[in-house]
């Protein structure tokens, strides 16, 4: 799986919330990386931010 599928699927099983620090910490990819996944997640708007600075799958 690339960066981008590893991301979408810890998307999936979180069950909250989650920040970019979080995410990197627990897949153990550089956060400058997950940062431009994220962007590229936002710009699809597959990802939406329902409190500052953490972000969850559009349901």
């Amino acid at each position: 799986m690339d960066n981008y599928e590893v991301i979408v699927a810890f998307f999936n099983m979180a069950d909250k919330p989650v920040s970019a620090g979080q995410i990197a910490t627990a897949t153990g990819i550089e956060r400058k990386e997950v940062d431009k996944v994220m962007a590229k997640l936002k710009k699809e708007e597959k990802i939406v931010s329902p409190k500052v600075c953490y972000w969850e799958i559009k349901k």
